[in-house]
């Protein structure tokens, strides 16, 4: 069974900085390669290997993934909200569509993913790591997450609109046009998004920690978000 990290990432000093994201520290078992066509609703996924499959359109609405690996998997249209993925590793996962709301990811890797209006609305990140490759429209609204770290991933419009976020990191990483709009931020580091662009939300900024150089990017922005006119 994959065993979990319990050290929070790196020393802060307090009041200085946030605390940083407790990453998921990942030994998967010998895993066996699977071998169905198709998933199960609710169904139970031990210990598995899925390389290479199509999983598009089927369904899988309360599946739990336990000590898997899903590597260059297609998730077009795939069913799988109120999933449990733990324990597990996602590698080049690509498709459009991916339904993951109310799903919940506890110590999970997902890396190099190309995926596009994924729905994880409602969902429960904890200990996860999303490493490399992009994510369009990725809506997150109403998700809870914690020990999270963004690294080295392009975000395009991803919506956090009403979501918690706490311990989450942002590093080399792009977030393009994100909504924090009613979101709720503590221990959050954006100091490595580049760009930075913040479409909604900037008055929920509270609890997250920027650059100098990033203050006055957003400065525009601001100053529409306050009312306050620059000439």
């Amino acid at each position: 069974m994959a065993r979990r990290a319990t050290g929070e990432g790196g020393s802060r000093a307090s009041g200085s900085r946030p605390k940083g994201a407790r990453r998921p520290e990942l030994r998967l078992p010998p895993l066996t390669p699977w071998a169905d066509g198709e998933l199960e609703p609710d169904g139970d996924y031990d210990a598995l290997e899925f390389r290479d499959a199509d999983l598009s359109g089927q369904e899988g609405a309360g599946a739990r993934f336990m000590d898997c690996a899903l590597t260059g998997c297609a998730l077009d249209g795939t069913a799988l909200g109120r999933a449990r993925v733990l324990d597990s590793v996602l590698t080049g996962p690509r498709g459009v569509g991916t339904h993951l709301a109310e799903s919940t990811f506890r110590d999970v890797e997902l890396i190099d993913a190309r995926l596009g209006g994924t729905q994880l609305h409602g969902a429960v990140l904890e200990r996860v790591v999303i490493r490399g490759g992009k994510i369009d429209y990725l809506n997150l609204r109403e998700a809870r997450l914690k020990d999270v770290v963004f690294e080295s991933c392009v975000l395009v419009e991803p919506d956090f609109a009403g979501a918690s976020l706490e311990r989450v990191e942002f590093v080399d990483c792009a977030l393009r046009k994100a909504d924090f709009g009613s979101a709720t931020l503590k221990d959050v580091d954006l100091r490595g998004a580049a760009p930075l662009e913040i479409v909604r939300g900037l008055d929920r900024l509270s609890g997250a920690v920027i650059s100098t150089g990033q203050l006055l990017d957003l400065a525009p922005v601001l100053a529409a978000e306050l009312g306050i006119r620059v000439e």
